[in-house]
């Protein structure tokens, strides 16, 4: 049933056009999740729970962990945790709703896993409202860094201050557009980082 509830929500994402990490990004961030083995991870940006059923697949798995996500629209949450339900692991999850910074300010637990993919400009608010949090080491995975001056002072921080790689995915390719006339820096990356004290 998770495989199914997994590729509709796939589908989902793709007809309706929300924001979604798609498969190959989403192969990374379950390697880093499977990698680093972690107690409490915190996402922010849920959406519709596509990145969060990788994420789950990944604790259940490993039969440990749990995941608390943050997603501003209330609609959107809602049909997470549906999606969480039909696919049998929201025992794992504590969805939550607001904005992401606001509500991290609220977790007392020692969060060993931060994956930031909510407003590309919120970055680096919500490592600062969990920082305190983070425990030593902590593996931090943010998505869109593409889009690198939207989320500058973030990078900047992250790249200055720990050890810190950004993977590069090619975008997917617009219909009708051979590949020699893509606009150059049509890429995407998530940059994948070791925050310690």
């Amino acid at each position: 049933m998770f495989e199914q509830v997994l590729a509709e929500v796939e589908e989902q994402c793709r007809a309706e056009r929300v924001p979604m990490l798609g498969p190959n990004k989403a192969k990374l961030l379950a390697s880093c999740v499977e990698k680093a083995k972690p107690s409490l991870i915190v996402e922010c940006g849920t959406a519709i729970g596509y990145s969060g059923l990788w994420i789950l697949r990944v604790l259940k798995n490993l039969g440990t962990g749990r995941l608390i996500t943050v997603e501003i629209e209330k609609a959107n949450a809602e049909r997470a945790r549906a999606n969480f339900e039909r696919a049998g692991v929201a025992d794992l999850v504590d969805s939550r709703i607001g904005d992401a910074a606001e509500v991290l300010k609220t977790i007392q637990d020692p969060v060993d896993f931060l994956f930031l993919d909510n407003n590309k400009d919120g970055y680096y608010a919500c490592f600062r409202a969990i920082e305190s949090q983070l425990t030593n080491p902590a593996t931090i995975v943010a998505d869109n860094v593409g889009r690198a001056d939207q989320m500058a002072e973030y990078l900047e921080h992250v790249r200055t201050n720990y050890d810190s790689e950004t993977h590069w995915f090619e975008s997917r390719r617009r219909p009708g557009r051979s590949e020699n006339r893509r606009r150059p820096g049509h890429r995407d990356g998530m940059e994948v980082s070791i925050y310690r004290r």
